[in-house]
């Protein structure tokens, strides 16, 4: 879906609508080719996932020690989760640009790339390392709000679950005592 995404915005007057577009693709290169920049996706996700948890979980240490508080606030979870998804996709956005520029292959004459490292290195030799970052900011703008919604849903969660499971073995705690006295 990705891919069709992709070709839907380059291509726009191509297709009628995503299913025609979908059809299209895996007629004209073959199944495979709704693939086209899975690899990329997949080594990406990762490193982005290790990085925004690091950068997550450092931020929220450096909140505490700053302000004191052992407690933090979901508005600062919003805050913190935020910065922290755009730190971790700036530490990954050059395999974004590649599976990008994979997923839109020859269209418009563009140039077809034979992997990740080939995409980048192909990237940054003509267009520099700026290349590599170009349409970070939009990104951001758009994964931000989504990455502090998601930290500030798990702590919630994690809160409630935590406290359950706390509760619970207390209470179990409790009714083995009793049975033994």
């Amino acid at each position: 879906m990705e891919l069709v995404k992709t070709r839907l915005t380059i291509e726009k007057d191509a297709y009628d609508n995503v299913l025609h577009a979908f059809v299209k693709i895996a007629r004209e290169g073959g199944p495979l080719e709704l693939y086209r920049g899975l690899a990329p996706s997949l080594i990406g996700v990762v490193p982005y996932a290790a990085a925004n948890f690091y950068a997550y979980e450092s931020l929220r240490q450096l909140y505490r020690r700053a302000t004191g508080r052992a407690e933090v606030s979901s508005a600062a979870t919003l805050l913190i989760g935020s910065v922290a998804g755009a730190i971790a996709s700036t530490a990954t956005f050059p395999l974004e640009v590649a599976r990008k520029q994979m997923q839109v292959g020859a269209v418009g004459g563009r140039q077809v790339y034979r992997n990740v490292i080939h995409a980048m290195y192909c990237i940054f030799r003509s267009e520099g390392a700026a290349g590599l970052y170009r349409g970070l900011g939009p990104s951001c703008i758009k994964l931000m709000p989504a990455a502090g919604i998601s930290f500030m849903c798990y702590e919630a969660l994690k809160k409630i679950l935590v406290e359950e499971a706390t509760e619970l073995e207390a209470v179990e705690e409790d009714d083995d005592k009793e049975k033994v006295a």
